[in-house]
């Protein structure tokens, strides 16, 4: 049975495994999902600051707006599972535990940096945070990710591999090699395009036969089509801790899309002007973090708790930028460690 975004919230179905054999969402898994997605927005937001400060190095594709997807999914993920990101991986990092003050030293290339500064916006890997890193190569990842699925089975670990993609890559041959072979080999991996309508600049439509770039495709490789509302946290949950149980149990893999919207433009270098502006209006009423705060005091949560996280979170982003900035650059001679296999260049002289 397809997964459709237009079902409500109790029509769709619950993981036994995340969510407790049917019963509702926890509420610490809902406070959880909402401080992760604040301190993504503020962290975010931060980094643009920086980087307008010529602080950041390099260039930066931000993840404002999407940061449901990545809550969401983190929070059904166990520890040891592993997560595949694009060059748009600020929020997946943040959100499977690696701590503020690494990824902004990382995007300012300092030594506290998560690869001490050396790999920048676009390359951010914690294997620590099963993160097992960003690709800034569209679709390059995904036979990655299916790999490590593969040896998950044949180690029999049960752990899940999440590969994360934009729907530009849809239409990349990797993307359909990759299903492929999951689909043939039952891998215990899903697939999960964050579909923001464009691929850079161009709308994502005008360049696809078939509405929706992923999982209209799904049906080629045997998988249901399932497309869902990708700024509704508790749909996402849902979804992810019902494909990862299945994956995790032998069921194969899983090609989720779900409907999101960048809030800038596809990096720091673009305003974003091709996009209508009556577009732009919808989407921002649709913002993930305003409507979940909405729903969690209707819940009977109480505001207090909400404001406690939002200030917790700003005094958060305030530490790792003041520690960031104090972290020396790295080094000279670190250009040549972690290089080769043995973690330096000694041998090839």
């Amino acid at each position: 049975m397809g997964v459709n975004a237009n079902m409500s919230n109790t029509q769709r179905p619950k993981s036994q495994e995340a969510l407790g054999r049917g019963e509702d969402i926890p509420e610490a898994t809902r406070l959880r999902i909402y401080r992760t997605m604040v301190e993504i927005r503020h962290f975010l937001k931060r980094a643009n600051d920086l980087f307008l400060q010529n602080l950041v190095k390099g260039t930066m594709h931000l993840g404002l707006g999407q940061e449901a997807v990545a809550a969401g999914f983190a929070a059904a993920m166990n520890k040891d599972d592993y997560s595949f990101c694009t060059y748009r991986g600020h929020h997946h990092t943040l959100a499977r535990g690696a701590s503020m003050v690494s990824v902004l030293g990382e995007l300012m290339g300092r030594q506290c940096g998560l690869m001490k500064g050396k790999g920048g916006s676009m390359h951010l890997t914690s294997v620590e945070h099963g993160l097992m890193g960003s690709y800034a190569i569209v679709g390059s990842h995904l036979p990655v990710a299916a790999g490590a699925a593969w040896s998950a089975q044949y180690r029999g670990t049960k752990q899940v591999a999440v590969a994360f993609f934009g729907d530009g890559a849809a239409n990349i041959g990797a993307f359909h090699e990759s299903l492929n072979l999951a689909a043939v080999m039952k891998l215990p991996v899903l697939f999960v395009c964050e579909n923001n309508l464009y691929m850079e600049y161009t709308p994502i439509s005008s360049v696809t036969s078939v509405k929706h770039p992923a999982a209209d495709r799904a049906a080629g490789y045997g998988l249901e089509k399932i497309v869902i509302d990708g700024n509704n946290p508790d749909v996402v949950l849902r979804t992810a801790a019902e494909a990862i149980a299945r994956a995790r149990e032998g069921g194969g893999p899983s090609l989720v899309e779900c409907l999101t919207y960048r809030h800038g433009g596809h990096s720091r270098a673009d305003p974003a002007k091709y996009r209508p502006p009556e577009e732009v209006a919808d989407w921002l009423k649709r913002d993930p973090i305003v409507h979940y705060r909405r729903q969690l005091l209707d819940l009977g949560i109480a505001e207090q708790t909400l404001k406690g996280i939002e200030a917790d979170t700003i005094a958060k982003v305030d530490h790792a930028t003041e520690a960031a900035k104090a972290s020396p650059t790295p080094a000279l001679e670190s250009a040549m460690i972690d290089v080769w296999a043995d973690g330096g260049a000694a041998w090839r002289n």
